[in-house]
Formats: structure tokens, C-alpha cells, sequence
């Protein structure tokens, strides 16, 4: 910088300013994550799964519009089901949806419990 430029002072930014824009954008960028009830919920049923011997792994994905909890029957497979929310639609059909292999929504609502019981299996009845 030459002797010969200005320093030119800019005013404070006020509240509502492009300051506060410029944060909520940064905040709406964050990616969409499970909280720790969900995850509790989440995890208590892949526990009993797990113990069952049904399903043997999970990932975890924190997508900008969706965030994916994973299950899997062998590490090396496609995910057997997919648990996501999506925020967006939490208005509409619900945040939750349980997804199978192959792409068929068999739950979707607004509650993470009532839609995580579509993955619950009834008692096995057998006719002697």
C-alpha cells in the first residue's frame, strides 16, 4: 500500500443488516442431523435387531436436506432399509420415512416411534 492511498473507514453493521443475512444462510447450510431422542430411538431398535442376529451394521449419513441412519445385513451389501428425515417435508406427509432396499417408502409420518414400528415384527404364529 502506496502513502498515497486513503484508508476509508466503513460504518457498523445495524440489526437486519446484511450481517444477520449472510448467518442465516450460513445456519440454513448446516446439515440436517438426528437429535439425541432420535437417535435413542434409533439405536434402541437396531439394538434388539442386532441381538436377533437381523442386522449386523448402520451408517449414518448428514445430508443438507436429509439426514439417513442406514441398516444393513452385511457390511459389504446395499442398505436393507433407510431411516431418514427430511425437515422439509415435515408439513406435509412427515419428517420420518423407513425406506426398504428398493426404494418403497413403507412408513412415512410425523412421529419417529410410530414409524419405526413398521420395522417391528409381529409375534410368528405356527399351526400344530
Amino acid at each position: 500500500m502506496d502513502d498515497s492511498e486513503r484508508i476509508v473507514r466503513l460504518p457498523p453493521q445495524i440489526s437486519g443488516s446484511a450481517g444477520e443475512e449472510n448467518n442465516a444462510r450460513a445456519a440454513g447450510e448446516r446439515p440436517i442431523a438426528f437429535d439425541r431422542q432420535e437417535l435413542f430411538e434409533i439405536l434402541n431398535l437396531y439394538g434388539r435387531k442386532v441381538a436377533q442376529g437381523e442386522w449386523r451394521d448402520y451408517s449414518i449419513d448428514f445430508g443438507r436436506e436429509t439426514a439417513v441412519f442406514a441398516v444393513f445385513r452385511r457390511t459389504s451389501e446395499v442398505p436393507l432399509y433407510r431411516i431418514e428425515k427430511t425437515p422439509r417435508l415435515s408439513r406435509r406427509q412427515g419428517a420420518y420415512a423407513v425406506v426398504a432396499q428398493g426404494g418403497l417408502v413403507l412408513k412415512r409420518g410425523h412421529d419417529l416411534r410410530q414409524v419405526l414400528r413398521v420395522l417391528l415384527k409381529g409375534p410368528k404364529l405356527q399351526t400344530i
